[in-house]
């Protein structure tokens, strides 16, 4: 099986779907009468649906029917302090060894064990709209004020499977570093956050 077969399968139904063969919400036929119908056999309909699932175009859970994905609502980030008003899933509690970045952003020596989560936060759809990685030494305190330095990273496996996008898809990364009352670091986190669910307003 050639894996651009798949994928050029993948296009033809974005293609149909652009085209409103399909509408928002609207069941897709089954893969294997997609798979009839492409001349395929089932498994490559399922690499198809698989990738549209992945990269949003669709929804829907496997061996179950799929439909037309609702386009992720976009949001505005100004206060990367603000709490989430919705949903949000805790998915990672495990403590880490600082890395030379982390150690230097919490101003703690290389290798210092540090307590960490990460957070999904999730839209009021129930779609992952952030990933949050926080890491802070010893006992959580709180802080008086914060810093925020906006990037832009790659996704790795874990969080391209929590947003539902490809593994190496560019996301806005905003590194936002607690204060205490005199400046000190009292932790430190990664947010994560897709470019088609999101825009940047900087305060002025």
């Amino acid at each position: 099986m050639s894996e651009a077969r798949y994928r050029r399968i993948a296009t033809d139904i974005r293609r149909r779907i652009a085209a409103g063969e399909w509408q928002t919400g609207q069941p897709l036929p089954s893969r294997t009468e997609l798979a009839a119908e492409y001349r395929v056999h089932p498994q490559t309909m399922r690499l198809a649906y698989d990738l549209l699932r992945r990269t949003g175009v669709l929804e829907g859970e496997e061996r179950r029917h799929v439909s037309v994905a609702h386009p992720p609502a976009m949001r505005t980030l100004t206060d990367p302090d603000a709490p989430w008003p919705y949903s949000s899933e805790t998915t990672d509690t495990r403590p880490h060894p600082a890395t030379e970045e982390l150690a230097e952003r919490l101003r703690v020596a290389p290798r210092t064990v540090l307590q960490h989560e990460t957070v999904e936060c999730l839209d009021p759809g129930g779609r992952s709209a952030m990933l949050v990685s926080t890491w802070w030494r010893g006992r959580r305190r709180r802080h008086a004020s914060f810093v925020a330095e906006l990037g832009v990273a790659s996704l790795g496996v874990e969080q391209a499977h929590a947003l539902g996008l490809l593994v190496d898809a560019l996301a806005y990364r905003v590194v936002r570093t607690r204060l205490d009352e005199h400046g000190a670091p009292v932790e430190t986190a990664d947010l994560i956050l897709p470019m088609d669910r999101w825009t940047i307003r900087l305060a002025g």
